[in-house]
């Protein structure tokens, strides 16, 4: 019977040092904090603020200016009369800024209808990890064109509201992994004036964009605009390119073919009049280089 009693006993003061040491491990935590992964902003999900022709979900880090040259060459089909578009050009200059991790704005200047456009962009989800994640990024973005060609009639009265143009964009986009990133933009496009009263003054499309990785420097992108109205038969077209990013340094090189000549919202989505399918497409490159303007304060 003393054996049974010795037993239980052992048995009983087991069990109190085992919650006693489980409970100094629960203070310990407490008293360290526990090991929860902290939120982090999934980034690089494109290495631009642009895929090629539309907005990416990435944004430009605070303090940052992005200057970038859009060349766009003639089109293809032209032979070497025009030696393969590389005769003829439009290009654009522009200007995009970092605000805070999650607002940038930019302004550029195009040949194309020498058109001056500004946007402002701003992300109220962005894609993230750890604690309180969340799967995607949304990003809105809102823009301005401004026509500055003479008017076509200067004989009659012109008004300065009939050279500027609007665009409105919601961007849904997620990186998957290291190697894909894929988004799809709702937009609406609205012109003062259109050429004719059988052209709509909204135009309403659909973008989807994608990255793929394909080594350290080099991936491949790729960017569509379905036009859901505004198409007239056989005159304008669904913008569609297809490039190559390259990062050499702190510049990201893009090479890419398109059937679009402009290069900003308006140009691009309304006015495409190439044809894939007839070989109607222009080579171009994108240059991107960064600048640190402000230094960001250390945590």
């Amino acid at each position: 019977m003393k054996k049974r009693y010795v037993y239980l006993f052992m048995l009983i003061a087991m069990f109190f040092c085992k919650e006693t040491l489980w409970a100094q491990d629960v203070d310990l935590l407490k008293l360290v904090g526990e090991d929860k992964p902290k939120k982090e902003i999934v980034t690089n999900a494109f290495k631009s603020p642009r895929v090629i022709n539309g907005h990416s979900m990435e944004f430009l880090s605070p303090g940052t200016m992005d200057f970038r040259i859009l060349h766009r060459f003639g089109q293809l089909d032209q032979g070497y009369s025009n030696f393969y578009g590389l005769d003829q050009a439009s290009m654009r200059i522009g200007f995009d800024f970092g605000v805070t991790r999650n607002l940038m704005f930019g302004f550029g200047r195009s040949t194309f209808k020498k058109e001056l456009d500004g946007y402002i962009k701003f992300a109220p989800i962005r894609q993230s990890t750890g604690s309180k994640s969340f799967p995607f990024t949304v990003a809105l973005v809102s823009g301005m064109t401004m026509n500055t060609l003479p008017y076509a009639d200067p004989t009659i009265k012109n008004f300065f509201s009939t050279r500027l143009a609007y665009y409105f964009q919601t961007i849904i986009g997620r990186k998957f992994s290291e190697g894909i990133t894929l988004q799809v933009t709702p937009t609406l496009v609205h012109n003062n004036m259109v050429p004719l009263t059988s052209q709509s003054n909204d135009v309403y499309a659909v973008g989807f964009g994608g990255r793929a990785k394909v080594s350290k420097r080099m991936a491949l992108t790729w960017d569509y605009f379905y036009l859901v109205n505004g198409i007239q038969q056989g005159i304008n077209y669904a913008p569609l390119s297809v490039g190559v990013d390259i990062e050499t340094g702190g510049h990201v090189f893009q090479l890419h073919v398109s059937n679009a000549t402009g290069m900003n919202e308006r140009a691009f989505i309304t006015e495409t009049t190439g044809d894939w399918s007839k070989g109607e497409i222009r080579f171009g490159f994108n240059l991107s280089r960064v600048f640190q303007l402000k230094k960001n304060k250390q945590l």
